[in-house]
Order: structure tokens, then sequence, then C-alpha cells
């Protein structure tokens, strides 16, 4: 078996390296970034894609640190990978720019104060990394009061908006070189605004930020920023007329973010896993980025380094427990407020069905929520849904989306358990337990089609579903003990109620069943109240001392129910 450990969370490339981690090589990126030759370019990509890993790589490869140990110490990095052998007028890079890397991904506090000086801390940090390099070799006495005091956490709070364009004229004058700038997350301030109130005031610090040192800045080579979402340009990037995006519609740079199948197949052969290939592509592929089918890269290495000690392990939603679906969870407790479609189409995907939605890149976060197609934009670009097709509509382009595989299909069908079992508080259920204690079957199916209305169904669960769905109903109640697949007579009863007392108590039978037609529902009735009389599910319950005992047979076809009641 392959002996290289698997790294998980290790976005920096250089320790990626020198530890002998496994590395899936995605250093062809520099070469396409190279032959492009844009002069700003912004990645978006959904959350644990690789992002901050590129940037890491793009930043040893690049950087001049002003040390030539250093310097050669990085070119060694790269020996042995693809661009190493990519030919000379791109190995002659190396090495070659001050590089400027800042990363906003720590700006997740609830208050501007408090995100604003973690951001200066990381603007601070930067400047510390290139103090040696730096400061003896400033011009003016006003530059190095001024970088001491960025550097020192003390400047003053206009400081910190030129504070990345200001760096680059720094490093310009001890290089003599023009800077590469790259910016890691740069939307997770303004999600984390957005979500605890400072949205303005955070945009107008991040433009500030970004026009300042993206924008006509003489000392900048060329940029990288990435994120999740395409800020619209009225928000962050205005005026940015050297800006070009390269989101998940774009056909360039498709395989560089995520794993692609080759990469896949490659890493479960190095670990004798070839057997989990179907697996993994259930769960974590179907991410189309332009034309690149990918991978979730972190859901896949945490599979394999998981398997490593437990080959008999099943796939599990890593992705879910990382990332914040905070967005899904909205989307579904919308539902309540909006017109019967938003939970039609919610079902329709969850039944393995597609959605069709105009696509527009440019969002802002205080915009989300205006209307159904933002919010549905929005989970499109940070990966909770995927391109099946596209095409144009007027002057409209127009995407077909369907949920990417099981992984995220998790994280919908999760959100969903915990809002209905929310709503179920609130459901009136006196007339249900009344139908029930008076063997009025009519009214348990209105009341219990009533439920099934106010829900969402994925309805390849079976009988399995329903069950869930029943019980969560039926434990809201002070009156009975909920058994579910009880231990009665010659099998299993699916669910079973039970006062506390038993003399002058009550028992109830239900026997659940689901079809896969509606004209098959009166035979699923009678076949449940069959099996109740053939696995004797009243015996143990006499057994125990209750006399007054009901069944019922309950037979489900998508949102609608028939109960038959056992004489």
């Amino acid at each position: 078996m392959h002996d290289q450990p698997l790294a998980i969370g290790v976005d920096d490339f250089e320790k990626l390296i020198t530890k002998g981690y496994y590395y899936v090589d995605k250093t062809g990126f520099i070469k396409e970034l190279l032959d492009k030759k844009g002069e700003v370019s912004l990645f978006t990509r959904p959350r644990r894609f690789g992002k901050t890993l590129n940037l890491s790589m793009l930043k040893y490869y690049f950087e001049d640190t002003g040390n030539e140990e250093q310097n050669k110490r990085n070119a060694e990095l790269f020996s042995g990978l693809w661009i190493a052998d990519a030919g000379e007028s791109y190995v002659r890079k190396m090495g070659q720019y001050p590089v400027i890397m800042l990363t906003l991904k720590s700006a997740k506090q609830r208050t501007y104060e408090e995100a604003f000086y973690c951001l200066k801390e990381a603007v601070a940090e930067e400047y510390a990394r290139h103090e040696k390099a730096v400061i003896d070799r400033l011009e003016h006495s006003e530059d190095l009061e001024k970088y001491r005091s960025i550097r020192g956490r003390t400047a003053e709070a206009s400081d910190y908006l030129t504070s990345i364009a200001f760096l680059s004229k720094c490093l310009y004058q001890a290089f003599g070189k023009k800077c590469v700038i790259l910016i890691d997350e740069y939307d997770v301030p303004l999600e984390n605004a957005y979500f605890c109130g400072f949205y303005e005031q955070m945009v107008s610090f991040v433009r500030s930020l970004f026009e300042s040192c993206l924008k006509s800045n003489p000392y900048l080579e060329f940029a990288v920023v990435t994120g999740c979402l395409r800020i619209s340009r009225e928000s962050i990037f205005t005026g940015l007329n050297n800006l070009e995006v390269i989101s998940i519609t774009r056909k360039d740079y498709g395989e560089y973010y995520g794993f692609t199948q080759s990469e896949v197949d490659r890493m479960l052969k190095a670990y004798q896993m070839e057997e989990h290939a179907k697996d993994v592509k259930q769960w974590y592929d179907g991410y189309l980025f332009g034309e690149t089918e990918v991978y979730n890269p972190w859901s896949i290495i945490n599979f394999v380094k998981v398997h490593v000690t437990d080959r008999d392990a099943f796939p599990v939603p890593y992705w879910a427990n990382t990332s914040s679906n905070s967005v899904v969870r909205d989307l579904v407790e919308r539902i309540d407020d909006e017109e019967g479609e938003l939970k039609e189409e919610l079902e329709h995907l969850m039944n393995g069905g597609t959605i069709e939605k105009p696509i527009h890149e440019d969002i802002t976060y205080d915009a989300i929520y205006d209307s159904q197609d933002n919010l549905w934009n929005f989970l499109f670009f940070t990966g909770y849904l995927k391109k099946v097709a596209t095409h144009k509509k007027g002057k409209k382009n127009y995407v077909t989306m369907s949920i990417p595989n099981d992984e995220v299909a998790y994280i919908y069908e999760n959100t969903i358990s915990v809002w209905f079992e929310k709503k179920q508080k609130g459901f009136e259920m006196s007339p249900l337990y009344k139908a029930i204690e008076e063997g009025d079957t009519e009214g348990m199916e209105e009341e219990i089609n009533r439920f099934l209305e106010e829900t969402i169904s994925y309805f390849d669960y079976g009988e399995s579903y329903y069950h869930g769905f029943l019980a969560g109903l039926l434990r809201q109640n002070r009156k009975y003990r909920v058994l579910s697949n009880r231990e009665t007579g010659l099998g299993r009863a699916d669910l079973i109620l039970k006062t506390p007392r038993i003399r002058k108590g009550r028992a109830v039978i239900l026997e659940l069943k689901a079809v896969q037609k509606f004209q098959e529902m009166e035979k699923g009735c009678e076949t449940a109240l069959r099996q109740i009389d053939e696995k004797k599910y009243q015996e143990e319950l006499r057994q125990e001392g209750y006399e007054d005992i009901l069944a019922y047979g309950i037979c489900f076809y998508r949102k609608e129910c028939v109960v038959r009641e056992k004489w």
C-alpha cells in the first residue's frame, strides 16, 4: 500500500511537499495563468476546493524572498512536478517577483470592530513577513514610519484602506520589481458581515482595499483573487476594468480546483482502494466546472484517509461538517413564506430531478433573498447545485441544475428533517389522536394527508421515509409511548402506541406500506393488515395485559395515504 500520509486541512504548499504528503499535482495552473496573462484574475469556487493551496503554490513559485538560499529551497519544492518540465520560459519566472499574500478568511466576527481587528492582524502579519527585506531599503522616512505603524498595528484606521497598495510600493522600492498580489477568500468578511448586520461597513473597507491595490496600481505585476461568489462590480470592484472573472461557468482552468476522474483513480489505486470507485463517484463526484467534471477534493482525501485504517467504513458527508449550510437552511425555512413553487422545485431536486433558472454571476449578499432566482444562483455557485446543461432564452442565459451527489443530498435531507421537526411542534395533533382512538379511518387519512402536504418529500426512501415521518408526528403526544420496529409476536411491527397504564389502557398497532402506483394503495393496506395477523403482533400486547388493542394498515403513495382498520 502507498505509504505517503494524506493531509487534512494542510493548505501550505511548502509543508505539503516537505512533509511528504500525497499531493495531486496542480502545477499546470501556473502555466495556464502565465499563458493567459490576466492582470487581475478572480477565481470563484465552492469552499474546500483547494483555493488556498493553489494560492500558496503560486506564492512559493513566483516569490523572490530577497534570500538566495530561500529562493533555491522554494524552487526545489517543484522538482518532479509537472511545471518543472513545462519549458524554460516558465521556469525562468520562478522566484522573480515580490509576493503579497493576504487571506481574509479570519474575518468571521460578530461586530465590525472585531472583524476589522482580525483584518488588521492579517495585514500586519504580511508586513512582518516582508520586514527584513524591506525596512532598511525604504527611501523616505515617512514611508518607514507608516510601515512600522501598520506592522505594529498602531496605524490609523484609514491607513489600512490602502495598506496592500502601500506594501506593494514598499516592495518595489526594495526589489525594483513589480509585485504579485494574492488575495484569498475575499468574500468571507462580506458574507459574515451580511449575516451579522454590518454589511455596508465591510463593503466600504474591502472596496477601498481592492481599488487601491488592484486598480491602476503602478507596482502590480498581476493579481489572483479567490472566493465563492463574484460580488457585483458596483459593490466591490467599482471601475476595475482589468478584472477577469473565472467562475464555474468558464471552460478554462476547469481541472485545477477539485480532483478529476483520472486523479481520483490514481489516488484510489495508490492506496489499493479501487473497489470503492463506485461509492466515491456516487457520493463525491458530479461538480461541473466549465466542461470539466470534478470530485470534491476535501471529501475524497477524508474518505481515503479514513479507509487506510478502516477498510470497511461507509461513505459519510465530510463536506457537510465543514461548510456553511446556512443558505440551504434559509432556503428550506422560506418555504412557509413563499408560493408552492419553491417547495415543488425542492422536492423535484430531492427526487433526482432538475430545475431551470436564469443565471447571473453578479450578486451581492444583501440581494440573495430578494428573489428565488437569486437564492438558487447562490446555491449553484457555492456548490449545492451543479450544471446539467445551459441554453439561451432571448438575452438571458439559463442553467439546468441538479443536486451533485449523495453528499450534498444528505445536507438537504438533514436540513429538511430539522426544519420539519421544528415545524411539527406547531401542528395541532389532537384531531389525529382522536381519529386513531375512535377508529375513524377517514379522519386519520385526512389528518395524515394534511401533514404530508406540509412537508417536503423525497420518495425514493419508500417505507423508511414514511415511517420516520409518522413516528415523528406521533411522538409529540403525552398519552402514549411510541415504539418503533419493536419485536412483537413473530416479527417487528412498524409502530406501536401504548399507554403507560395497562388496566383500562390501550395499545395501537400501525403497519405501514408504500407503493409505486396510486391504484395499488388498497392492496397495500390489505397486505399490511394481513401481516398484522400472520405475524401475530397483537399476541404479545395481550400477554402484557392490554385488552383494548387497535390495529391499522396504512399505505402511502407520494402525498396520499389510505388507512384501513383491522376488525
